[in-house]
C-alpha cells in the first residue's frame, strides 16, 4: 500500500505559500481547507495554495508535489491520526471522532492518488469549473534508467547534469531526487 508524502526540491513553496509543509509530511489534496472561500476572490501566496498545493497533515502547510511512499505498518494510521488531530487544533472540529472520520476520508482519496511506482511525483492543479472544485493531477515518472546519455538522448531524462569541458564529454550525474527529498546525494 502506498500513499503521499510532501517533497521540497527546492525552497519556492517556502516563498510560493503563506506556509510551506515540511518535507516529508504525509500529504492529502486538501481542497477542505478552502471550503469557506469564494475561490474567484482568493489573491497572492492563499490563490498558489488554492491552485497547485498539496497539504501536509501536521502543519496544514503546502507543498507544490508530492511523492508516492511505500507504507510501513502503522503509517496509514499514523496519517489519519495527524490529520485528525490537525482538523481539532487548526479547523476546530467538533471532536476527535468525527475528525477521524473526515481524515480518514482525505487519506483514502490520497492513497488513490498514490497508485503509482514508488518515487513518482505528483502535481496537482485546482480550479473551479461550473461553481465546482476541480483537481486535476499531473504524473511525473522517473524515466527508463537504460537510455543512454548520448545527446540524442538527452531529451528523455527531466534531470541530466553535464560537464563539458571543450569537445570532451564529461560524466553524466544523475539526480535522485527522493534522495534530495531526504536529504541524501548520488
Amino acid at each position: 500500500m502506498k500513499l503521499l508524502r510532501t517533497i521540497r526540491l527546492d525552497p519556492s513553496d517556502t516563498f510560493v505559500f503563506e506556509r510551506a509543509a515540511e518535507p516529508g509530511e504525509w500529504a492529502v489534496t486538501g481542497s477542505f481547507l478552502f471550503m469557506n472561500e469564494d475561490a474567484g476572490t482568493l489573491v497572492g501566496k492563499r490563490r498558489a495554495a488554492f491552485r497547485s498545493g498539496f497539504a501536509g497533515v501536521r502543519s496544514l502547510g503546502f507543498s507544490t508535489l508530492s511523492v508516492v511512499t511505500v507504507l510501513r505498518e502503522g503509517d496509514r494510521e499514523e496519517a489519519v491520526s495527524q490529520l485528525a488531530q490537525s482538523l481539532v487544533d487548526h479547523l476546530g472540529a467538533p471532536s476527535l471522532e468525527i475528525a477521524q472520520a473526515a481524515a480518514q476520508e482525505e487519506i483514502d482519496f490520497a492513497a488513490g492518488l498514490a497508485e503509482h511506482p514508488e518515487g513518482t511525483l505528483i502535481a496537482m492543479h485546482r480550479t473551479i469549473e461550473d461553481g465546482e472544485v476541480r483537481e486535476q493531477f499531473r504524473v511525473l515518472m522517473e524515466r527508463d534508467k537504460n537510455v543512454g546519455a548520448d545527446k540524442m538522448h538527452m531529451h528523455s531524462r527531466a534531470f541530466v547534469i553535464v560537464e563539458e569541458d571543450g569537445d570532451e564529454e564529461g560524466p553524466e550525474e544523475r539526480v535522485d531526487l527522493l534522495g534530495l527529498a531526504e536529504g541524501k546525494r548520488s
